[in-house]
């Protein structure tokens, strides 16, 4: 990932703080830090499809983000004093998680298409659609996963020999 050419061109990244069955994140985050690139992450609104990501100050910053019920950290519904990448500069790469994934570039989520409804957000900003790269297991390549009219193909995948 830290060698990939998007990765190196991009300022302004948005990346998921892992789950424990998620490609592990907290590597990544350090390094976006470590190399003076803007490091977003995704709040989502519960009962809806609606995410901002929001800007992180730091990777020290992850622990003081609050635990939903779904067990993912993120920043507080009442925090409004972080950046929204939409309402600044836009994003340049978005580092997505999933359940599955075929090489034809269709992603599984978890159901409420939080990033599809974002990604869509993201093409009526001046920046326009950032570059999407997967964050995969191999086992989590698929010959096909299940898409609708809504869902938004990702530019790549990463994953182990791939």
């Amino acid at each position: 990932v830290i060698g990939h050419p998007k990765y190196q061109e991009s300022k302004r990244i948005a990346i998921f703080l892992s789950m424990p069955d998620e490609v592990q994140t907290e590597e990544i985050i350090k390094d976006i830090f470590k190399q003076g690139k803007e490091c977003f992450i995704p709040r989502y609104k519960p009962h809806s499809n609606h995410m901002d990501m929001l800007k992180l100050s730091s990777s020290e910053d992850i622990s003081s983000l609050a635990l939903t019920s779904w067990n993912i950290l993120q920043p507080s519904d009442d925090d409004s004093t972080r950046e929204e990448a939409l309402a600044g500069g836009g994003l340049d790469l978005i580092f997505m998680p999933g359940l599955g994934f075929d090489k034809k570039g269709n992603r599984l989520g978890r159901g409420k298409g939080y990033y599809d409804t974002y990604l869509e957000r993201c093409m009526k900003h001046p920046s326009g659609k950032p570059y999407t790269i997967a964050l995969a297991f191999r086992e989590q390549i698929c010959e096909s996963v299940p898409v609708t009219e809504n869902d938004v193909p990702i530019d790549e995948i990463l994953y182990e020999d791939c």
